[in-house]
């Protein structure tokens, strides 16, 4: 168990005891009261340990039942196998001149936004995603959303641009989306095809920041053996760089040679993504054991096998 959503319904189970002592003392004075006043054979009775025990059973089913209740208001949870806390993703995708080769099919951009779409439509339902593009500067193609659909049309709405590689501007936006919303797991996912050249921070920077806020990054690089086919623009692919940022954040490096192997690696990630049990309740465990309960007193007290005369 890790926890309460309601810790103060707990205090009531500080006057449990305090109940138990008040009945106790009410059977003592009952008991002397008998002793005093009633016909020996009847005083006789009352003195029997049995038929003493018979009610304190009764008040200790009672009592039972009372602390299962607050126990299940008080809302305990436990980490379940199986069921993952959500995770905040922010795909940061490079879209500068050179992502317009057709080394991969149809071009880089292209066939980075399909493996995108599919790590996308394979997070699980209380996941969160978000998309930030990059060139000479960066901004947010998607806003950190639970509605995946929507994301995965904004990424498909994606286009190339002319400029240069904003790396560290792309990853410090990254950052800032996946820590926007609070007390959720975060992760970013990297892709390039060059080198930074461009933009305000620089990838040692952006990555400092990333680790500063706990985030892990993983990259993933993207070129070829024919890496300008189809452009004019210049790109050399720095992997040094990219296996830093990995490395520094905790996250780890994928190369992709061709659009097979770059849908493989976006399909993989899926699974690389750090997850934590989901805290769940089991209030109504307490509920259904305290109904148990109460139920069992009703029949010693009412039923067949009562226990009182």
């Amino acid at each position: 168990m890790t926890g309460f959503a309601e810790p103060f319904w707990l205090v009531g189970l500080a006057g449990i005891p305090v109940l138990y002592l008040l009945y106790r003392r009410a059977v003592r004075e009952r008991s002397y009261a008998a002793l005093t006043f009633s016909r020996v054979a009847v005083a006789a009775q009352a003195r029997d340990p049995d038929r003493l025990r018979r009610p304190h059973t009764l008040f200790a089913l009672a009592l039972l039942a009372l602390a299962l209740i607050l126990v299940g208001l008080a809302d305990p949870q436990i980490p379940l196998e199986g069921m993952d806390e959500g995770v905040s993703v922010v795909l940061v995708l490079d879209t500068s001149g050179s992502m317009q080769a057709t080394d991969y099919q149809p071009t880089r951009l292209e066939a980075a936004k399909a493996a995108a779409g599919i790590l996308l439509s394979r997070l699980n339902p209380d996941d969160y995603a978000g998309i930030v593009i990059f060139e000479s500067g960066a901004t947010s193609a998607a806003y950190l959303s639970p509605d995946r659909d929507r994301v995965i049309e904004r990424l498909y709405s994606i286009r190339g641009r002319d400029g240069s590689t904003a790396l560290g501007d792309g990853l410090a936006l990254g950052v800032d989306m996946a820590d926007s919303i609070p007390n959720r797991h975060r992760v970013v996912i990297l892709l390039s095809d060059g080198a930074g050249n461009a933009g305000t921070f620089s990838a040692e920077e952006a990555a400092a920041y990333a680790r500063e806020r706990s985030v892990p990054v993983y990259t993933v690089g993207i070129g070829s053996a024919n890496p300008l086919a189809g452009t004019s623009e210049h790109a050399a692919l720095d992997e040094e760089t990219l296996r830093a940022i990995a490395r520094t954040t905790g996250g780890k490096y994928y190369a992709a040679v061709d659009e097979g192997t770059l849908a493989a690696v976006y399909a993989g990630l899926t699974d690389e993504i750090p997850r934590e049990p989901k805290d769940t309740s089991i209030r109504d465990v307490f509920f259904v054991g305290a109904l148990a309960v109460l139920l069992l007193e009703m029949y010693l007290r009412y039923g067949r096998g009562r226990i009182l005369p």
